[in-house]
């Protein structure tokens, strides 16, 4: 992180004070400020984007956000977590840093969310050290841009509380899914369990960009993959392994959220069986369809292409 400049020449600018109220709780509009997935939505004015963000949600955790401009130039922001009240207050030290991560300013900034009527009053205070003076008109112009980035913010709130279900249920369904192979035994295992080759046929189609995949396919170890839709929304993959017997079986179970939102719950089993020269594999999904997702047709559909593109891989 750079380092603030103890002595920055000349008067230092005034402090910022915005605010907004959101129709919507304190939790939901203190959770936007929580992660990376939320603060890429959000955290910029009009015209910018948020390709990048490292967000350690905890006291002396990083703030780390890059802004693009409309014209492609990326401006960061190096910080970190200074105080954390949860659904309360937030104090959070950036540093807004030019080429070479020199330092441009300071801009210590303190949010707090209070309720106000049933709605949640939002207050952001930004205090000011400048460190280089061609900085200046960044500053000026900071109370447009935290406007412009309120609206924005006010679209997550929305999309996080449109996420909420209004109701809950809970749907059950099993399917069963067989494939045979022109391949060994011990080629399908590694295909299912070797995190090179399963990234070769494990992901979205068209228009999904990945965003994180881990994979330590042992019992009690854990997998995750996660990745954005042209559409916007999120898709994340993560499991646990409960068994796992070299060539023969695998059983993990996982849950899938779209967004912040858990949408199953399920069970799979891979079998995987000699058939003369070639190996067949079993999968055996038990689901639990949550709050409106019933769709295991769907899920059974997706599970089918993924296979056929593992049986792809394994001509590869």
């Amino acid at each position: 992180m750079a380092t603030a400049n103890e002595h920055p020449p000349g008067p230092q600018p005034p402090p910022l004070v915005v605010a907004r109220t959101f129709r919507a709780p304190r939790e939901l509009v203190f959770r936007a400020w929580t992660s990376a997935d939320h603060l890429q939505r959000w955290f910029c004015p009009a015209g910018y984007t948020v390709p990048e963000a490292r967000i350690e949600f905890r006291v002396g955790g990083a703030f780390d956000i890059c802004m693009r401009s409309p014209t492609g130039q990326d401006h960061w922001t190096r910080g970190q977590y200074a105080e954390i009240v949860p659904h309360s207050r937030l104090v959070i030290d950036m540093h807004v840093v030019g080429e070479g991560n020199a330092l441009l300013f300071r801009a210590h900034t303190v949010v707090t969310f209070a309720d106000e009527a049933g709605a949640t009053r939002l207050q952001v205070v930004q205090s000011y050290t400048l460190s280089d003076p061609s900085a200046a008109p960044m500053i000026q112009g900071a109370s447009q841009g935290w406007q412009q980035t309120l609206d924005r913010l006010e679209h997550e709130v929305a999309r996080i509380q449109n996420a909420v279900p209004a109701s809950r249920s809970v749907v059950h369904a099993t399917f069963r899914i067989e494939r045979t192979y022109q391949a060994t035994r011990s080629q399908v295992f590694k295909a299912l369990t070797d995190p090179a080759a399963k990234a070769k046929w494990f992901a979205g189609g068209s228009g999904y960009t990945l965003m994180e995949r881990a994979m330590d396919a042992r019992p009690g170890g854990r997998e995750r993959l996660k990745g954005r839709w042209e559409s916007g929304v999120v898709s994340t993959f993560d499991a646990i392994y409960h068994d796992v017997v070299p060539d023969e079986r695998i059983v993990y179970s996982y849950e899938m959220h779209l967004d912040e939102r858990k949408i199953s719950v399920s069970l799979a089993t891979f079998e995987i069986k000699a058939a003369a020269a070639e190996t067949r594999l079993v999968m055996t999904e038990q689901g639990a369809y949550l709050d409106g997702h019933d769709d295991a047709g769907s899920r059974e559909r997706g599970s089918s292409f993924l296979l056929d593109a593992l049986g792809n891989s394994l001509k590869a």
